[in-house]
């Protein structure tokens, strides 16, 4: 969806729909982690990543994807959000498989 968006010039909701997707997968990693609830919301779970042991690259895309818009209603630094949210995804998939904590990984 996030592609789409931006394909039909819709910057915004591509970038909320990139950082709901890496939410998702946030969330994901924390429950298998133990460290979530189903209750957590895909915002909530990208905060919570920020105080995890992650990459620095990681970090970075967190850090991105967790940033505040301005008054134009864009990012205050030079980022593409759908790049940084299918890293992220990528990411920590491959940290759950390789810790053996899912279907994949099993």
């Amino acid at each position: 969806m996030a592609f789409t968006a931006r394909r039909q010039g819709n910057e915004g909701r591509a970038r909320v729909c990139a950082r709901r997707a890496a939410g998702v997968a946030a969330k994901e990693y924390l429950l298998q982690q133990g460290m979530g609830t189903p209750a957590l919301n895909a915002w909530d779970a990208l905060n919570l990543l920020v105080r995890q042991s992650l990459s620095q690259e990681m970090q970075h895309s967190v850090q991105i994807l967790t940033m505040r818009v301005n008054e134009e209603f864009s990012l205050p630094v030079e980022a593409d959000v759908i790049q940084e949210a299918q890293f992220l995804c990528e990411a920590l998939e491959k940290l759950l498989v390789s810790k053996g904590n899912n279907e994949y990984g099993r």
